[in-house]
């Protein structure tokens, strides 16, 4: 659930949201896509489109018998004798706590994770006993779900520490409970109430007069209230620099709108605003859909404004439809475009590359419904598997009531991932090419060029992933556990941020630099049925003048089944300078010989060999011991990296070749 967006410092939040003028209002309303297709519709009023409170969220309440009655049949049932189960181990225990010392640690010593741990457990909790309540009517459940949400509303903040303002505003290290910051957590939160709400409020008007007045109170005060007055948050993107916060929050305000507030012009205020907020994210994204935080991060960007937009085409009877954006429609395919193959996927950026199989698949295969795209819907069925729970408390109870409640995501036959040949996305300069469609078999070669101010950025341009059957050998370590300096101005003091621990050179010491200007240029792609490669300029990459030029090509042969990573390089005469040296990153057992290197994959994927040519260039290797979760979850206890020096000469070429060993 966590996200940041590393170009943005709690500080630097604090600062530009007290001191900057309401450049939206000034400027006047954003002019976007969605803008653009429905500016006849907003132009009559959104007032007038909106379905009423109580109808506006596409679920069944638990009032309707016909869809809840799990005897009916209408509902997975793997998913709820697993939902059933945890819920039936909470019920009687204690509620978990949120310590005001566990808050304030990420101020003192930049530690998140335990206070966040806490809250994501009341929230998962709730969510369980939720839809129990809704199976079963009990009063046990709703009593259950009533203490979960007064646990709720009685959190002195729904913000996240890593993100509040309070220390840079207040100079506290605990909530300023009367100056809320909507935040990620924040919008979880009241989302969660709102569906909530729409689910059981008959039930709960029953049970707990005043229980609903409660939920209403507190979304106003904490989220609704300050999301409208305030129109400076950073994450509405009022600079141009949009990233996954903003349909993130915007998804869960519009839920919130829709279900928690009666007065029909504030209702149409608000959700006014939200697509005002949704356009400018839309309007970033490319024709290609893809998206620089990579496939991880899609999930709680790309597809929750899809999400959203979903939410926005029920909410007014499908009189607001997002289906003839193309970026929209390209976007559905981003993550089969990325897979590597079975639980591997490219990661670029923060990304893991064996990101947690549990993902929103439901809500992937409703979108590639609606856009017609077979193949994202074929990769999102193919996630089904027979006697699996198709739907999880952990991505939030609206996402769960929807997987639970979609009949055609419940009777999705399984079937076999697309795994495109090629893949091309120019609007980040990634690259993905395979041996041939829909097998994971052989070698896949990914390339990139971009920059080093994308959001989540790593230092990695020029960098490549090499895989072998879908498992990644040539690898991008991906990130450790957040924390304070992760967003911080020490961000790039972290390991697996630098170049040095990436795929690509280091030029006569130096470390590719940090920040949009450095960057590749003229990279051109080719393929054909033979192969597949891209070509670039590294030298804007780097922060050193002594770069003439830097070229390189990375090529994929399907017909040899090869791989090799060419470096082409002019330097300025310098014979005092440090080496240059040709940086790999390996996962797996290495061996290292002369001129090359043995790679045994994980997985028992098979071995690759890692050859060098000129051969006489040197080469060492130095064993990363690895400790923490995030890394070890997807590595195992190390990873290996393989330096090649290539000397000092001011001129030279090394290939680099990826050979399947059989």
């Amino acid at each position: 659930m966590q996200s940041s967006d590393p170009a943005v410092t709690p500080a630097a939040v604090a600062t530009s949201a007290r001191t900057a003028d309401d450049t939206g209002a000034s400027a006047g309303p954003f002019v976007g896509p969605l803008s653009t297709l429905w500016a006849a519709a907003r132009t009559a009023g959104i007032g007038q489109l909106l379905l009423p409170v109580g109808e506006a969220l596409p679920v069944r309440p638990a009032a309707d018998r016909h869809t809840w009655d799990p005897a009916r049949g209408r509902l997975d049932d793997a998913t709820l004798v697993l939902l059933r189960a945890r819920a039936d181990t909470d019920l009687g225990t204690a509620w978990p706590q949120t310590r005001s010392q566990d808050y304030s640690r990420y101020f003192r010593d930049g530690d998140r994770d335990g206070y966040e741990q806490a809250v994501f457990a009341r929230q998962r909790r709730l969510s369980r006993a939720a839809v129990v309540a809704a199976l079963t009517l009990e009063p046990r459940w709703l009593d259950e779900v009533a203490d979960g949400v007064t646990v709720l509303c009685e959190q002195s903040s729904w913000c996240w520490p890593a993100h509040d303002d309070t220390f840079w505003v207040h100079g506290a290290v605990v909530p300023t409970v009367d100056d809320p910051f909507v935040d990620l957590g924040a919008g979880e939160v009241v989302g969660q109430l709102a569906w909530l709400d729409h689910l059981l409020g008959e039930q709960l008007d029953e049970r707990v007069p005043g229980l609903r007045a409660r939920i209403r109170r507190e979304a106003d005060r904490r989220v609704l209230e300050p999301f409208e007055r305030r129109r400076d948050w950073h994450w509405l993107g009022l600079d141009g620099d949009v990233h996954n916060w903003n349909p993130w929050i915007h998804g869960n305000v519009l839920a919130a709108a829709l279900q928690l507030v009666d007065d029909r012009e504030r209702r149409a205020r608000l959700v006014d605003l939200v697509i005002e907020g949704l356009d400018r994210y839309v309007a970033t994204l490319p024709a290609d859909g893809a998206t620089d935080e990579g496939y991880a991060y899609w999930w709680n960007g790309a597809c929750r404004t899809l999400e959203a937009l979903d939410l926005l085409h029920h909410a007014t009877g499908g009189a607001l439809d997002c289906t003839p954006v193309p970026a929209l429609r390209a976007t559905v395919a981003f993550p089969h475009r990325m897979h590597l193959g079975d639980g591997w996927y490219l990661n670029v950026a923060d990304g893991p590359a064996r990101p947690p199989a549990e993902q929103p698949w439901h809500a992937l295969h409703r979108a590639a419904r609606r856009f017609g795209d077979m193949q994202a819907q074929a990769h999102a069925a193919a996630q089904r598997r027979p006697g699996h729970a198709v739907a999880r408390e952990d991505d939030g109870l609206g996402r769960l009531l929807q997987a639970l409640t979609d009949d055609e995501w419940r009777t999705a036959t399984t079937s076999r991932s697309p795994l495109p040949r090629d893949v091309w996305l120019p609007s980040i300069e990634v690259m993905l090419a395979r041996p041939e469609a829909g097998t994971s078999r052989g070698l896949t070669l990914a390339a990139k060029g971009g920059h080093n101010g994308e959001h989540h950025n790593h230092n990695d341009v020029g960098s490549v992933v090499v895989a072998l059957g879908g498992v990644p050998v040539l690898v991008d370590a991906g990130r450790p556990t957040y924390t304070a300096q992760t967003f911080g101005p020490d961000r790039y003091a972290i390991w697996t941020m630098q170049s040095s621990w990436h795929n690509v050179p280091e030029i006569r010491g130096a470390a590719q630099g940090t920040g949009r200007a450095f960057r590749a240029t003229g990279a051109t792609r080719f393929v054909d049925d033979d192969g597949a490669q891209l070509t670039m300029r590294l030298d804007e990459a780097y922060p050193c003048s002594e770069v003439v030029s830097w070229q390189r090509t990375a090529r994929l042969d399907r017909r040899a089944g090869r791989v090799t990573v060419t470096d082409e390089w002019e330097l300025a005469d310098s014979p005092d300078a440090p080496p240059t040296v040709i940086r790999l990153l390996l996962a797996g057992d290495v061996e290292l010989a002369d001129g090359r290197a043995v790679v045994h994959a994980l997985d028992d994927a098979g071995t690759v060999v890692v050859s060098w040519s000129p051969s006489a260039s040197s080469a060492a290797i130095d064993v990363r011991r690895l400790d923490d979760p995030w890394l070890t979850g997807v590595w195992g206890d190390r990873l290996t990296r393989l330096t090649i020096d290539v000397g000092r000469a001011p001129a030279g070429r090394l290939d680099v070749i990826v050979e399947e060993y059989r």
